[in-house]
């Protein structure tokens, strides 16, 4: 935080010296200093200008995003709770906080100690780490209040006020208070599992600034304190619901009508014409195993693991919101 504020600072003041030079240069006798020094330096302003606002812009996102104090918050902590946490996590975070395998990615398997630095994996470790917390009780789960576990899910926002970066463009901040507190439940009742190496986001100079500039994509809208689930059942409402905590959402749009890509990410194409290609009973076969009713298995970047370990009641509600005009 206070190097790329630091740097944030020095481009200030390099926008400055450059806007001065500027004019210097405009009102200086010599044609030849006027039009060779105007145009370099006026340049060279309008670069640090945009620097400037695009990197404020990402210092403010990341650092004061201005999200609420952690809520006075105790979780029961009921075996229900519990049940319905582990359901949730199985679906929603095993894919990136799981024990990272030998390929370098998360295995799906426990624990949930993270540890995967998701921007070198996928190639842009230019903007820095952005490592997975480790979420049982042996990582910084033990240091956080049920609230600040709270604040975490609903704001994307940490223990010292900054913006979880990966997550805040996630559609967690959705769920309900509900299953925001059996989440927590869950995470609190797994067995503690020392963290080995540094987690969370340590974003440079140059991420921030992309951030600020939107090149990640433009987050959600700000999360309401209190979030109430529709009632389950198969209908496109509930369905849009498994489709947030299936983390469906995060990559194919809220609408679920594809995503354009991004400097760090490929667009995302819109599932809809091919679901409602297909039988309920061919969807569900296919969100199971990962192959198409065709024979094809689902490309590498699609995460199907989540919707294979949904009931068939919450793959019939996503079904139906598939099927349905958005």
């Amino acid at each position: 935080m206070i190097g790329n504020i630091l740097i944030f600072l020095v481009v200030i003041g390099l926008t400055v010296l450059f806007g001065w030079l500027t004019y210097r240069a405009v009102r200086a006798k010599k044609l030849w200093v006027k039009i060779v020094g105007g145009l370099a330096a006026g340049l060279l302003t309008l670069i640090f200008t945009a620097v400037a606002f695009f990197g404020g812009k990402g210092v403010s996102a990341m650092y004061f995003p201005g999200a609420p104090p952690a809520p006075e918050l105790a979780v029961a902590g009921t075996p229900e709770q519990i049940a319905r946490g582990e359901y949730l996590v199985t679906i929603a975070c095993m894919g990136c906080h799981s024990q990272v395998g030998a390929d370098g990615a998360p295995s799906r398997q426990h624990p949930l100690s993270g540890g995967w630095n998701l921007s070198e994996y996928d190639g842009f470790g230019f903007i820095g780490d952005m490592v997975t917390e480790n979420l049982t009780p042996g990582g910084k789960l033990s240091g956080y209040s049920d609230g600040d576990l709270f604040r975490v899910l609903r704001y994307s926002v940490n223990q010292e006020g900054h913006t979880v970066g990966v997550m805040s463009f996630m559609p967690y901040r959705e769920l309900s208070n509900e299953d925001t507190e059996a989440i927590i439940a869950y995470l609190r009742s797994l067995p503690p599992t020392p963290t080995t190496g540094p987690t969370g986001d340590r974003m440079n100079f140059l991420g921030v600034t992309m951030l600020g500039a939107g090149m990640f994509g433009e987050p959600p809208p700000p999360a309401p304190a209190v979030v109430t689930a529709p009632p389950p059942g198969v209908t496109a409402e509930y369905g849009k619901y498994v489709a947030t905590f299936g983390e469906c959402r995060g990559c194919h749009g809220p609408t679920m009508t594809g995503s354009p890509a991004t400097s760090v990410s490929p667009a995302v194409p819109n599932p809809r014409p091919f679901v409602s290609s297909l039988t309920l009973e061919q969807f569900t076969a296919m969100m199971h195993s990962g192959v198409k009713p065709d024979g094809q298995p689902f490309p590498a970047t699609m995460p199907w693991e989540n919707a294979s370990n949904m009931n068939d009641d919450d793959l019939a509600a996503l079904y139906t919101y598939l099927t349905t005009q958005p």
